[in-house]
C-alpha cells in the first residue's frame, strides 16, 4: 500500500466532477482539475530534478496553484517545506542554509532579493498573487503522472518552529502523521462530502494548510477559499459555508462588526478555534451574538491535533477539551518529569501517531524533547479537571502566540540588543483584545544614548516579521534581575504589560 498522503486524496474521490474549490472570484474547481494539477506540478518538480525526499521551500501568496503546487509536491515523493510570506530575505536565508532545499517557489517581486543567498538551491522559481510564474508555466503542460511510493514514516513536510534561543527547528512531519491525525479530525468533527468550509486561513501554517485544507479534501468536502481574513468578505461569504476554522482573531473581529448577526450564522453547521487561546469572553459574547458555541481545540507544529472539545457535548470555554482518539495527553511536572493527577498544573505532554517524527538534523534537540517512554513534551504549561477537559495556563520559556504566530521572545531581543544604542533588552507578551497576546518590548540604552521607540521598532522592519515587531517599547535603565542574574521576566510582565494595556500600542 502507498502510504502518501496524495494517494490517500487521490483514492477518497469518487466523484471527479464534484466541486472542490471556489476562489474568491466565483471560479470553481473540481476534484478531477485539482489531481490533473497536482500531477502536473508533480511531473514540473521532476523535470527540475526533485527527487524523492529533497525539499521544496515555497514562500508564496495563497492560490489556487499553491494548493496545486503543495499536492504535487506530496505526490512527486518530495518534502514540502512552506515558509510564512512575512519572513524577511534575512530570515529565509537560514532556512535554505538549514534545509537545503533542491527548488525555492517565491513571489516574482522577491526573487531578486532571494536568488542571491539561496546559492545552494538548484532552481529558484516563481509564483505570483495572480496565479502566473515561471512554476506556473512549467506545470502548464498536461501529462500523466503516477504518484509516487511512500512509506508511513517518510517525511511529508518540514515546518519551521522558532526556537527560545532564537534557532529555528524544522519539526518533520511523516506522511503517516498527517494522514492520521486528518482522519480523526474527519470523525471527531463529523466533517463529510456535504460540508463547505470557509477558508480564510494562511496556507504556510500547519492550521490551514493541514487541519482545514487537509480534512476537508479528505472527506470529500469543498472549500471557499479566501486569500486572506477580512471580515467584511467573511461575512459575505458566510451563507456559502457550513463549517469556518479560524484563529480567535477572526472571532473578536467578527463580533466588532454589527453586520454580523445571528441571522449571518443561523445556517452554519460548526466555528472552530486554534493556533492560540480564545478568551471565555469571546466564547460567550459569540454563543450570545450567534447562538452558536465555538468548538475550540489545542494544536501545535509538531504534533497536529492533540485534543477538542467535543462535537456533542460540552464545550467548556477556557478549555481545549479532551484528548483525540488515539492521542494519550498527560501533565507532569516540570522538574522531576512525574505525571500529576488532575487540577495539578504542569507541562504538556503527548504520545500518538500525530507526533512529529523529530526535529531536522537537531539530534540534540529532538532527545531532549521526547520522554523515554515516547511522550513528547510540548513546553506547554495547563491542567485537567476532574472530568478529563484540558486548560493551557501558560506556556513554558516565555513562549508569546500573537494572531496565532509564535513569537519567541529570544529571537526578537537578539535583533534588538544589536541595534546602536542598546544596552539590553526583554521582550514579554501583552494581553491584546485582536491579537491576542502582543509583543512588549523593554530596554536598557547604553549610557548617554537618547532612545525613542521608532529607533527600535524602524530597524526591525528588514529584519523581522510583522507579527514578531513589538506594539510598544517602554525604556528602563536597567531589566531588573534576580540573586542569580537572571532577568525577572515575571516582574516585567507585572508591570508593563499593565501599562500597554492602559496606553495602547503605539509603534
Amino acid at each position: 500500500m502507498n502510504a502518501n498522503l496524495f494517494a490517500l486524496v487521490e483514492t477518497s474521490v469518487t466523484d471527479p466532477a464534484r466541486p472542490c474549490l471556489t476562489d474568491a472570484t466565483g471560479a470553481t474547481m473540481t476534484y478531477g482539475k485539482l489531481l490533473a494539477g497536482a500531477r502536473r506540478y508533480a511531473a514540473a518538480l521532476v523535470d527540475l530534478g526533485v527527487t524523492p525526499g529533497d525539499r521544496v521551500a515555497v514562500q508564496t501568496d495563497k492560490t489556487v496553484q499553491s494548493v496545486l503546487l503543495y499536492l504535487g509536491t506530496l505526490a512527486a515523493g518530495a518534502v514540502y517545506l512552506p515558509l510564512n510570506t512575512a519572513y524577511t530575505p534575512r530570515e529565509i536565508e537560514y532556512f535554505l542554509g538549514d534545509a537545503e532545499p533542491t527548488v525555492l517557489v517565491c513571489a516574482t517581486a522577491a526573487r531578486a532579493d532571494l536568488a542571491p543567498i539561496a546559492a545552494g538551491v538548484r532552481h529558484v522559481m516563481t509564483l505570483d498573487a495572480d496565479e502566473t510564474g515561471t512554476m506556473v508555466t512549467a506545470a502548464a503542460p498536461a501529462r500523466d503522472f503516477d504518484t509516487v511510493r511512500r512509506a508511513p514514516d517518510d517525511l511529508a513536510a518540514i515546518l519551521y518552529t522558532s526556537g527560545t534561543t532564537g534557532r529555528s527547528k524544522g519539526a518533520m512531519l511523516s506522511h503517516a502523521n498527517l494522514s492520521s491525525n486528518t482522519l480523526t479530525l474527519i470523525d471527531a468533527w463529523r466533517i463529510t462530502a456535504a460540508d463547505r468550509l470557509l477558508h480564510a486561513l494562511p496556507l504556510y501554517h500547519t492550521h490551514g494548510l493541514f487541519v482545514a485544507l487537509g480534512s476537508l479534501l479528505l472527506a470529500g468536502g469543498s472549500l471557499i477559499y479566501l486569500p486572506r481574513f477580512a471580515a467584511d468578505d467573511v461575512i459575505r461569504r458566510l451563507p456559502d459555508a457550513t463549517m469556518m476554522m479560524g484563529v480567535p482573531t477572526f472571532y473578536s473581529r467578527l463580533l466588532a462588526e454589527p453586520a454580523f448577526t445571528r441571522d449571518t450564522s443561523a445556517h452554519m453547521r460548526l466555528f472552530i478555534s486554534g493556533s492560540a487561546p480564545l478568551s471565555a469572553q469571546t466564547h460567550k459574547d459569540f454563543a450570545a451574538r450567534t447562538g452558536h458555541a465555538i468548538l475550540e481545540r489545542y494544536g501545535m507544529t509538531e504534533t497536529n491535533m492533540n485534543t477538542s472539545n467535543p462535537y456533542a457535548g460540552d464545550r467548556r470555554p477556557g478549555t481545549v477539551g479532551l484528548p483525540l482518539p488515539g492521542v494519550e495527553a498527560r501533565i507532569a511536572d516540570p522538574e522531576t518529569g512525574a505525571p500529576l493527577p488532575p487540577g495539578e498544573t504542569g507541562i504538556i505532554e503527548v504520545r500518538g501517531p500525530n507526533v512529529l517524527a523529530g526535529y531536522w538534523r537537531n539530534e540534540a534537540k529532538t532527545k531532549e524533547s521526547f520522554r523515554p517512554d515516547g511522550f513528547f513534551v510540548t513546553g506547554d504549561v495547563g491542567r485537567f479537571d476532574a472530568d478529563g477537559y484540558l486548560s493551557i495556563v501558560g506556556r513554558d520559556k516565555d513562549l508569546i502566540i500573537s494572531g496565532g504566530f509564535n513569537v519567541y521572545p529570544a529571537e526578537v531581543e537578539t535583533a534588538i540588543d544589536a541595534l546602536d544604542g542598546v544596552a539590553e533588552s526583554a521582550v514579554v507578551g501583552a494581553p491584546h483584545a485582536d491579537f491576542g497576546e502582543a509583543v512588549v518590548a523593554v530596554v536598557a540604552p547604553r549610557p548617554g544614548a537618547a532612545l525613542a521607540d521608532t529607533d527600535i521598532v524602524e530597524p526591525l522592519r528588514a529584519q523581522l516579521a510583522g507579527f514578531k515587531r513589538p506594539k510598544k517599547v517602554f525604556f528602563v535603565d536597567a531589566l531588573p534581575r534576580n540573586a542569580m542574574g537572571k532577568v525577572q521576566k515575571n516582574v516585567l510582565r507585572d508591570t508593563y504589560a499593565a501599562a500597554f494595556t492602559e496606553e495602547g500600542a503605539s509603534c
